[in-house]
């Protein structure tokens, strides 16, 4: 177009060069200063620059402290595992230390039973098996004694690793816990019972967390530091450790209780077989003695009635006492011996019947003599079986009335 008019132009030609010229100068300016501006609108800080660096220190600072609830809440986690697992082996300590104060008992109540066996009468002390059973019972009471004593020395000591686990534990625990005082949500709102799915989810989120924590990931200047990271596997160790020591205790225990009930079995069953011998026939004379007594009382009833039943047939003792029908001349048999032949038997009858209950009242007389006599001996020798019975059980009853174990042990053994 300039072109077109340029035939018609009368200007001089550098004037409208010049002109020209400051055209294309201010259109590359303005070309360029678009592109400066575009370039400023994408690279240029916003000018709410603060805000959104405080934003982001504050998203930085949130994410860090969230990791580092992540890291408490596992250490929490491992100190809380680590006081339970005190508390278990405190109590295997204290079984442990129960076992060995019954040991102890037994091996008291083993010297007090030998010493009263030889208060024995002289004839009477030779060696025989429940010496042997009292011996072998101290030997396994000896043995079981030392391993206690060595298990307990054991469990001392790991409840002192435990115990500085959990001091070490502690320690990183306040560590940690030192940015978490402005963080909204506490752990323990977030995994409350009562939010189930919430709970569910947290804990889900959270092992999510601490599962990134690794051994390899320990920084220290991150969530995760190395100290956390020793606490954490010293801990474990510590508690892995006890929960071994509390099976071995817990064998140790058991092994040791079933050797002192069957060695105090062995030698309870050798001290009482003499003495279950003699409660036994004690029994039989008990019951003996029961039949011997109601037979006297049947005897005894029998005689009576005898008695009563003579009594009878002879009848009265004065001829006047007689009725018309005792009468051997009454009216009925008047009139029967009215023909020959008719004599009765009657009077020969109850002589011979008086006769014969004379008898049987002189024999069960003497059958309740002999029962008294047999019911005399059968005492005495009731007496003398409970007179052996308390001299055999003596020994038996201190083992039994002390095998419980409730009772103190007066000196150190």
């Amino acid at each position: 177009m300039l072109g077109a008019k340029a035939a018609t132009t009368i200007g001089p030609e550098s004037w409208r060069n010049n002109t020209l010229k400051g055209i294309k100068l201010s259109q590359t300016i303005v070309q360029k200063s678009d592109k400066s501006c575009d370039i400023g609108r994408s690279l240029d800080p916003s000018p709410n620059l603060r805000d959104v660096v405080a934003q982001l220190s504050n998203e930085e600072i949130h994410r860090y402290t969230r990791e580092v609830r992540a890291v408490v809440a596992k250490l929490r986690e491992s100190l809380l595992d680590t006081n339970e697992e005190i508390k278990c082996l405190i109590r295997g300590k204290e079984a442990l230390e129960k076992a060995l104060e019954h040991t102890r008992k037994d091996l008291k109540l083993n010297r007090d039973s030998q010493e009263i066996r030889l208060s024995r009468p002289t004839k009477e002390r030779d060696h025989d098996g429940a010496d042997d059973l009292l011996n072998a019972e101290r030997a396994h009471l000896l043995n079981c004694k030392r391993a206690l004593e060595s298990q307990l020395k054991s469990v001392q000591q790991q409840l002192q690793i435990l115990d500085n686990a959990r001091r070490h534990l502690f320690a990183t625990l306040q560590e940690r816990s030192r940015v978490m005082d402005l963080l909204c949500h506490a752990l323990s709102s977030i995994t409350s019972p009562e939010n189930t799915l919430l709970t569910h989810r947290s804990k889900t989120s959270l092992d999510g967390r601490i599962s990134r924590f690794g051994s390899s990931q320990a920084d220290p200047l991150g969530p995760y530091t190395p100290d956390a990271d020793l606490a954490l596997a010293d801990a474990l160790e510590a508690r892995a450790r006890s929960t071994y020591l509390r099976k071995e205790l817990k064998e140790a225990i058991e092994k040791t209780d079933k050797l002192q009930k069957a060695a105090h079995k062995s030698v309870n069953d050798g001290l009482t077989h003499k003495l279950a011998e003699t409660i036994t026939l004690k029994q039989h004379l008990g019951v003996s003695l029961g039949e011997n007594r109601h037979s006297i009382h049947r005897t005894q009833r029998w005689y009576d009635a005898t008695d009563r039943a003579r009594s009878y047939t002879l009848g009265p003792v004065t001829i006047s006492d007689l009725t018309t029908r005792e009468r051997i001349d009454r009216p009925l048999v008047r009139v029967f011996q009215r023909h020959p032949g008719t004599q009765l038997a009657e009077p020969q009858d109850i002589i011979k019947g008086s006769d014969g209950l004379l008898q049987s009242l002189t024999a069960t007389s003497r059958n309740i003599g002999l029962l008294k006599l047999s019911q005399i001996r059968l005492r005495e020798d009731i007496r003398s079986k409970s007179l052996a019975s308390s001299i055999d059980s003596s020994i038996t009853r201190l083992r039994r009335r002390k095998g419980d174990h409730r009772w103190t042990l007066g000196e150190a053994f």
